[in-house]
């Protein structure tokens, strides 16, 4: 009995050490135990590096389309989203009035051209009288010389053709004052036609009407808007990009445009105008950036976003972004080395939209570098142990 109860007791002293033991194992495997990191290797990539703005979608070209003239829309032919092509009837006014004063220049025209015709026959008949006049005033003017007849006689022939004279003056005066009076109808019949045509409202060049801004029964004063057209041409992206990130951004260079109303999509463009003068308030300079396409659908102001590719790199060594941390004012990555860390200074190139940083010196392909999150490696430490992952 006294054995067995000595037995029972010398396993309960063995058991504590055990127990002891197995947990120094699990707090060394679990909360002593070096903290897991995932490490990447230095690859060769293509990398571009972009400058990002945010903007709206405006049209370089809006126009505003209205009347010359005071009147009352009778007639709309195109409405908002439509496509228009230039010379394309949108709207017609109402005309009776100026119809009925192109009908009375009409007849002007026509009267004057009727009086013409009868001056030129008065002109030729007094040109006829006075070559008869002439003719027969130098005859009788030679008989009176030699007495054959009295010079009273040769006298009043002479009198006739001096009226006769006189007369051809007159018609070709006449003549002249039709004449004029027909140009001046003429002109008042072109007002009265442009008048009527002024009713006529056409789409000055092709585009997408943005906005109807009256509507049937309204009246229209010169100046006034019935419709806006927009060129699709001339549709670009109004971005504000920071001044911190304007070097190397220059017209001509490639873009890449995206949309809110399309996201995934992604639309080629390129920098079409800079500012030469940035927001005080905001230190941002707006870039227009165009569509290397047309967009068939589009609306302005819409929301949209351009990336600018100012550099480029071809099989460039590179590490995601997520690696590189800045320490004590230097750029750097923290590599495993034997299970331990150390912070390693490197010189960053490019960094692409797709979160990869060229490294352009200090680092060597073969190295493991821990990419984490930044509060996760705010807390290393060189010489730190690690387990890689």
């Amino acid at each position: 009995m006294n054995i067995l109860k000595n037995m029972a007791r010398k396993k309960k002293y063995l058991l504590w050490p055990l127990i002891l033991f197995v947990a120094v194992v699990v707090l060394k495997s679990t909360i002593l135990a070096p903290p897991r990191v995932k490490v990447v290797k230095v690859e060769m990539r293509d990398l571009t590096a972009q400058v990002y703005g945010n903007g709206t979608v405006e049209a370089k070209v809006v126009v505003g389309v209205s009347s010359k003239i005071t009147g009352r829309i009778v007639a709309l032919y195109a409405d908002q989203g439509d496509r228009v092509t230039r010379g394309q009837l949108l709207a017609r006014l109402e005309n009776d009035d100026v119809v009925q004063q192109q009908h009375q220049s009409e007849a002007g025209v026509e009267r004057s051209a009727s009086n013409r015709q009868v001056e030129q026959a008065n002109l030729l008949k007094a040109r006829a009288n006075l070559a008869l006049a002439e003719k027969n005033a130098h005859r009788f003017k030679s008989l009176a010389e030699k007495n054959l007849v009295s010079k009273l006689e040769a006298e009043q022939f002479e009198n006739v053709y001096q009226v006769a004279k006189a007369e051809v003056a007159r018609c070709t005066a006449a003549l002249e004052a039709v004449n004029m009076e027909q140009s001046a109808n003429r002109a008042g019949l072109a007002f009265a036609r442009s008048k009527v045509a002024d009713t006529l409202i056409y789409a000055p060049q092709d585009g997408v009407v943005i906005t109807r801004d009256l509507e049937m029964g309204a009246t229209v004063t010169p100046g006034m808007a019935i419709f806006t057209l927009a060129d699709p041409r001339t549709v670009w992206v109004k971005a504000n990009v920071d001044e911190s990130q304007l070097k190397g951004v220059s017209v001509g260079k490639k873009a890449v445009i995206t949309l809110r109303s399309a996201p995934g999509e992604h639309f080629p463009g390129r920098v079409a105008r800079l500012g030469r003068e940035s927001d005080r308030v905001t230190e941002e300079l707006e870039v227009d950036v165009a569509f290397a396409q047309p967009l068939k659908n589009y609306r302005l102001g819409e929301q949209a976003e351009v990336y600018i590719e100012t550099e480029a790199r071809k099989s460039v060594p590179a590490l995601p972004s997520a690696s590189l941390v800045t320490r004590e004012k230097q750029r750097g990555v923290w590599s495993v080395a034997n299970g331990r860390l150390k912070f390693k200074t490197v010189t960053a190139g490019v960094e692409d939209r797709c979160n990869f940083t060229e490294i352009a010196a200090g680092l060597d392909k073969s190295e493991l570098v821990v990419a984490a999150l930044p509060q996760v490696m705010a807390k290393f430490r060189d010489g730190m142990k690690v387990k890689a992952q």
